[in-house]
């Protein structure tokens, strides 16, 4: 297993957006925390039901696809998704501006959510957390900065080890990782069914930002490192 930890990557603006966003996951899942038994209602009205969006489609169906992703499952799910979404997000915030960037990241979100969907449609169990889009942007650093050095952390036994790798290694193995996860979900009907980790929203959201940093305008040219 290896864990980004930080990367030699400096942007030349002040990531406002991404800073919001890593701010408001985390009161949104203070706030969870705090709800006790009401949590399931929150998470009922809130969370995205693929079964839900599919066969009643209605203006608040599909705003769940975007409510789900500031909701998370426990403090390692926040924790985790935070830590991508600073490491990174600085970065694609800087290249696209902080309107595009917030755009940028619904947008990944929503490929997320429609890559979920589309490997579950029948699927009663509630999706949350902002995977698919903090999987969008790992996709545009790897089109954009691939050579980028990222520090990561190796657990070894009771050590840690820390390297530099190129965002080529890091992500490109997050990536494989997730395809190799989501075949096994397809291949297993018993997995299926019993919910865990939404594989094909990090690569619905993955492709997504891949594909959607081609499209949008950049305030500048990447910057060579």
């Amino acid at each position: 297993m290896i864990i980004p930890i930080h990367d030699d990557n400096p942007t030349r603006t002040t990531s406002w957006v991404t800073a919001t966003l890593i701010i408001a996951n985390i009161l949104v899942f203070l706030y969870e925390l705090s709800l006790g038994s009401g949590l399931d209602m929150l998470i009922r009205e809130h969370a995205m039901i693929p079964y839900l969006v599919v066969q009643f489609p209605s203006a608040a169906t599909y705003l769940t696809i975007f409510t789900s992703i500031f909701l998370h499952g426990s403090w390692i799910h926040i924790i985790g998704n935070m830590l991508y979404l600073w490491i990174f997000g600085n970065n694609i915030e800087d290249i696209l501006g902080h309107i595009k960037f917030f755009v940028f990241y619904l947008l990944c979100g929503l490929g997320g959510a429609v890559g979920h969907i589309l490997s579950g449609p029948t699927s009663t169990i509630p999706s949350l957390g902002a995977s698919g889009a903090i999987a969008g942007v790992l996709g545009a650093y790897l089109m954009l900065y691939p050579w980028a050095k990222i520090d990561v952390a190796i657990p070894l036994f009771i050590f840690i080890h820390i390297i530099k790798l190129p965002a080529l290694i890091v992500i490109g193995f997050w990536f494989f990782l997730q395809l190799i996860s989501g075949y096994t979900i397809i291949t297993s009907p018993v997995m299926q069914s019993s919910g865990g980790v939404a594989w094909f929203a990090h690569i619905g959201g993955f492709i997504s930002g891949f594909i959607l940093i081609l499209i949008f305008p950049k305030k500048h040219r990447p910057k060579r490192v």
